[in-house]
């Protein structure tokens, strides 16, 4: 039986669902998570589900972020969002609403969102918009190449990075600037890396990649 804390709980996250994780995640920028009974494998599963609801409120319930500087991270590599989910925990990456995220999932938890996430589907493209969608480039741009070495043939991924392919445009290229500038530094190739190219050449990479 689900003791009495779930409906609290579940009810307070969804509640933060409606009103929106970044204009709470200022007062909560570190929490410490609501944990299940031990052994109460429903009370677990029932805990984690409404956890990730809130993910729905950045991410998109469909997969589709809800603004583009958003990351899609549906069908994701689960390697990747295990570690980034570790590095906001730990303030290896910066997010004032991933690192409450972040917190407020047991070890656990985090494992079983990674593994979730990872086994969806990459969305579907939406409808292009010139403020979503910036016209690509007709072929690639010659210094996206040497993205390839590590983000895999067609920016489809691999195990040591993440699929960039239909990736938001939006956030590509404000990633790309936070690596650039040492305001991302969880990487540090990926910040030797965008530190020598420069901006209008990764915006060029931003357009064709999130293009795929």
């Amino acid at each position: 039986m689900i003791n009495n804390r779930f409906p609290t709980v579940f009810a307070a996250l969804i509640a933060m669902a409606a009103m929106g994780v970044p204009a709470l995640a200022a007062e909560h920028a570190v929490e410490v998570p609501a944990v299940a009974t031990p052994g109460n494998a429903a009370e677990a599963a029932a805990f984690l589900g409404a956890k990730l609801l809130i993910c729905n409120t950045c991410h998109g319930p469909d997969g589709t972020p809800r603004s583009t500087p958003t990351p899609i991270i549906w069908g994701q590599q689960e390697n990747y969002l295990l570690k980034q989910m570790h590095d906001f925990v730990h303030g290896d990456r910066d997010s004032e609403v991933m690192s409450w995220m972040a917190t407020a999932l047991t070890p656990s938890e985090i494992e079983s969102a990674a593994a979730f996430f990872s086994k969806k589907n990459w969305p579907t493209r939406p409808t292009a918009t010139p403020a979503t969608a910036p016209v690509a480039p007709a072929s690639q741009p010659p210094i996206a190449a040497v993205c390839q070495a590590c983000h895999g043939q067609n920016f489809v991924g691999g195990l040591a990075a993440p699929r960039l392919a239909g990736q938001t445009y939006g956030y590509l290229v404000e990633a790309m600037r936070r690596y650039a500038e040492s305001e991302r530094k969880n990487n540090t190739d990926m910040m030797r890396m965008m530190e020598a190219i420069l901006p209008a050449e990764r915006e060029a990479i931003a357009r064709y990649i999130s293009s795929l």
